[in-house]
């Protein structure tokens, strides 16, 4: 699937369940979500409104309403974030691969990863003590290479 119709579905599955949920399809709240999807990384929401004012000069979305539209498009599951305390949150599309995350606290940098055998390590520990994993969400907080 190129990248165009990936959008297209996700798009798609944004009207239905602004439809569900009985609320007014935006434009706005396509355009952040489309930032987040070509994102190359982890964006905060002031890289997110700076993305979206460079992509759409001529659009009226102002800071609060990017915090909003992330606010809505996390509640339901189409954008995740990462949490820095203080620092604010940086967000990313929840249409990748499962993947877990190294986060300098120095620096900010962020690095994915996938280790099969943590997440099978994971499932035993879960079933040893008779839960069912729903989701988890993996960080890993220390000082990357640059930083040390």
């Amino acid at each position: 699937m190129n990248n165009n119709e990936e959008f297209e579905d996700i798009k798609d599955e944004l009207k239905k369940i602004v439809k569900q949920k009985g609320l007014k399809y935006t434009e706005q709240r396509e355009i952040v979500l489309e930032v987040l999807l070509n994102a190359k990384g982890h964006l905060t929401a002031e890289e997110i409104y700076n993305e979206v004012k460079n992509a759409n000069p001529d659009s009226n979305i102002g800071i609060a309403t990017v915090y909003r539209s992330l606010s809505f498009l996390e509640e339901v599951h189409l954008i995740t974030s990462i949490t820095f305390g203080t620092d604010g949150k940086k967000y990313e599309s929840n249409t990748k691969n499962h993947h877990d995350h190294l986060i300098c606290v120095s620096c900010g940098k962020i690095v994915e990863f996938m280790d099969e055998e943590i997440e099978k390590r994971q499932s035993k520990v879960a079933k040893e003590n008779g839960f069912v994993i729903t989701n988890h969400v993996m960080q890993l907080l220390g000082k990357c290479s640059d930083c040390q």
